[in-house]
């Protein structure tokens, strides 16, 4: 696992963490603003708020560039297939049409620009609401495609970590092994060497050992 891979990942990291963020905020905040309005968001929303905070705390969970982080390429995957569920989610709510689509000023550009405190949502038009929040949309949509792309992105560079480095840490462990193993012989190596130079002074030395003196 070299430091390229590791630079990489961190980088995709870090535009997962912004995007999610942008997208929690967005939504949050427009969350909010129905809250007040005592008006349901609808599931397309909720759905989409509820992945972004999920991709925001594993984003986090996961910057360090540490080996464990490329083992959840499967769950980078999943936030990929979840992320293009929310895209698609959202687009389909204004479809071609964009900021000037029925549900945008009926209910984004009317709640987001206060519409809903002067003007009763039954005589709401397209000339009235405009384009207000039409920036924010915008952004979350491009936000949610560019966050899904780069948990694609981790997805893929996980495997290939995975699948070209499996067995980094097996080698480092076996070297570690072997250098304890090693150490521990030539400990015990140290030790047995003075003993057996005993044994033979002792031999040496002890006139009983001699043949020609038991002769005499």
């Amino acid at each position: 696992m070299g430091t390229t891979s590791k630079a990489c990942s961190v980088i995709l990291r870090l535009i997962e963490l912004a995007s999610a963020a942008i997208v929690v905020g967005i939504l949050g905040r427009y969350l909010s603003i129905l809250a007040d309005a005592n008006v349901d968001a609808g599931p397309r929303i909720i759905y989409s708020e509820v992945i972004a905070g999920i991709s925001l705390f594993f984003s986090l969970i996961l910057l360090p560039p540490l080996r464990y982080s490329f083992y959840f390429f499967a769950l980078d995957f999943s936030l990929f297939i979840c992320w293009i569920v929310a895209f698609a989610l959202l687009c389909n709510l204004t479809g071609s049409r964009g900021c000037d689509a029925y549900w945008y000023w009926n209910s984004w550009g009317y709640y987001w620009g206060r519409y809903w405190y002067t003007v009763p949502l039954n005589t709401a038009t397209q000339s009235i609401v405009g384009t207000a929040g039409c920036a924010q949309w915008r952004t979350t949509l491009a936000f949610s495609f560019i966050g899904g792309g780069c948990w694609f992105l981790s997805a893929c560079l996980g495997l290939y970590v995975c699948i070209n480095y499996p067995k980094e840490r097996y080698h480092d462990d076996e070297r570690s092994t072997v250098s304890l193993l090693t150490g521990k012989i030539a400990r015990f190596g140290r030790k047995s060497k003075p003993g057996s130079t005993a044994v033979v002074t002792e031999n040496n030395t002890n006139p009983s050992a001699d043949p020609s003196k038991n002769e005499v």
